[in-house]
């Protein structure tokens, strides 16, 4: 970027800078955009990205229904460009932890190292992050969660970013303690960052997190004031009890009833207990008649000085907005973790606890698939599989990472790979089962005969074929055609124009059950001839490269 210079120009060039400054909008973020290419676009310059597995590195497990996890290495604006095509509305969790723009040249724009001296550094940040969010808003599914990490030096901005890009969306951000010794600045000690959890308004979608460490509480209101029987009269009512269970609640009693002790003694061993203190005070319960029985499996009855008294004993909580606990300490769960398993230093690790906890806050199906692309370490991977360990559940994480500096071959990899085939040292949180598939983006070069280039890329789309419908085990394979199968799902691709070899394929998945998708090649951009498939049952068919294409048209200009 460069200071802009209006010295030169005429009264005509003038006015429509005016206008243009007049029509732009008068409330929210506003910047500099970048005007220079950022390297990512010189790289795919009249070409396209696709991704190449790395077989050397894939990691399987003898339990096909294990997930199936994928590491990208490569931008990850390719990276989502990708994702655009096979994960659009699919994601159910992003976390990331994008550079914090500090100022101590901790990132590259345009290949350079931004620090304190560059007056657009803000700018910067904001054209990096509004680029790569834009393609990852589109993943997520309705009901889909983002959460975005940041420190002070960009919390505001970033804040109001993610405010334009998600207008319909509820943004709360949640301050995690995560360096209890403090960062020493200029005038404070910095020992906390931000979370941005964004969601959609209405519904819920952060879950209640359970906690062991709170002592029950008695039900009885025991404030100074408002606490008696006058104060909330629907709040006054007896609890049934017998052989110290709760069995159920009365009606809220009349004005001119009152009870002289707290437990009435009833026929067949039931006992009423009113809210009545050891002074004989008409108190109140700290919840309706018409709501205490939304409650009833957190109640329990205990003997106390030979008195029946009703507790509340509530291990479900909302998550609060301000974390402080020993588990989020970034040094020791995050620095001196990751150095354990591998050789390489990493620059500020999340503590694993603290990515577990933001993914356990929120709501999402067993089955979830989690985003990260900004993988760095790995630590959302980690907490991931652990989060499958401690709940038996499935949940896919997806990794986007470059390989600056050795990040994902050297330190995203190896991590990853520790976690899942086990740890002398950390027996608790690693030998967790997975399969893992790396892959690396890589471009399909356009030239002026569309034909050939639509030929090519069909050619190079096999792996994004095969994450898109999460099927990866090839069994058959010839000149014109690949079949794939995972579980019940069967994925065919027909590679040739010449639709001989068509009829040999409609049998080899005549003989396969459950769900089966074929994608084929065609140059006609409006799909196949009906004719040539008039009698293939239960089989999907999806034309390619034209739908790569149409998703691609949308994110580079070709």
């Amino acid at each position: 970027m460069a200071n802009k210079d209006y010295s030169n120009l005429n009264k005509e060039e003038l006015l429509k800078i005016v206008e243009k400054l007049d029509a732009r909008k008068k409330y929210g973020l506003i910047w500099d955009e970048e005007k220079v290419k950022e390297q990512f676009e010189k790289d795919a310059e009249n070409a396209l990205p696709v991704l190449k597995e790395i077989i050397s590195k894939k990691i399987t497990d003898k339990d096909s229904s294990k997930p199936v996890n994928i590491l990208i290495e490569g931008d990850n604006y390719h990276a989502l460009s990708v994702l655009n095509f096979t994960h659009q509305g699919k994601v159910d969790v992003i976390y990331i932890d994008p550079p914090y723009n500090t100022g101590s040249k901790d990132w590259k724009y345009n290949n350079d190292y931004i620090d304190d001296t560059d007056v657009f550094k803000h700018s910067k940040w904001l054209s990096f992050m509004n680029k790569r969010l834009v393609l990852a808003r589109n993943l997520l599914k309705d009901t889909g969660v983002l959460i975005c990490t940041i420190d002070e030096n960009e919390h505001a901005t970033l804040g109001m970013l993610l405010a334009e890009l998600f207008p319909n969306h509820e943004i709360v951000c949640v301050t995690i303690t995560h360096n209890p010794g403090g960062i020493q600045g200029k005038n404070f000690s910095y020992c906390h960052e931000y979370a941005y959890f964004v969601h959609p308004k209405g519904g819920t979608y952060i879950s209640n997190v359970k906690r062991e460490d709170v002592a029950p509480t008695p039900l009885r209101d025991w404030g100074k004031e408002n606490s008696k029987r006058e104060g909330a009269k629907n709040c006054f009512y007896p609890i049934f009890v017998k052989d110290n269970m709760i069995i159920g609640f009365g009606d809220v009693c009349k004005e001119g009833f009152h009870p002289k002790i707290a437990n009435v003694h009833k026929k067949d061993g039931v006992i009423e207990i009113y809210p009545i203190d050891k002074n004989g005070v008409e108190r109140k319960w700290r919840f309706s008649r018409q709501s205490i029985e939304g409650i009833k499996d957190e109640l329990i009855c205990q003997n106390i000085r030979e008195e029946l008294v009703i507790l509340r004993d509530k291990r479900d909580f909302r998550w609060k907005t301000v974390w402080t606990d020993a588990k989020y300490n970034a040094n020791v769960y995050g620095t001196q973790l990751v150095n354990k398993f591998v050789k390489t230093r990493f620059p500020f690790p999340k503590s694993l606890y603290a990515v577990e906890d933001c993914l356990k806050a929120c709501i999402h199906p067993k089955d979830a698939v989690i985003l990260d692309f900004f993988a760095g370490s790995g630590t959302t991977a980690h907490a991931v599989l652990l989060l499958n360990k401690k709940d038996g559940g499935k949940r896919k994480f997806i990794l986007c990472t470059n390989n600056e500096n050795g990040i994902a071959e050297d330190i995203c990899y190896p991590r990853v790979k520790k976690v899942i085939g086990g740890h002398k040292d950390f027996p608790d949180i690693t030998g967790i089962p997975s399969h893992l598939k790396y892959f690396k983006t890589k471009f399909v070069k356009k030239n002026t005969n569309g034909d050939d280039f639509k030929t090519r890329i069909t050619h190079e789309c096999t792996e994004m074929l095969c994450l898109r419908e999460g099927v990866f085990d090839e069994v058959k394979k010839t000149d014109q055609y690949r079949i794939f199968q995972q579980g019940n799902k069967t994925l065919a691709v027909y590679y040739s124009l010449d639709r001989k070899t068509l009829p040999t394929l409609k049998k080899e998945l005549e003989k396969m059950d459950g769900e089966k998708t074929l994608y084929c090649f065609t140059l006609d951009a409006t799909g196949l001839s009906k004719t040539e498939f008039a009698n293939w049952h239960r089989v999907t068919l999806e034309p390619i490269p034209q739908k790569i294409l149409d998703v691609y048209k949308q994110i580079y200009e070709y």
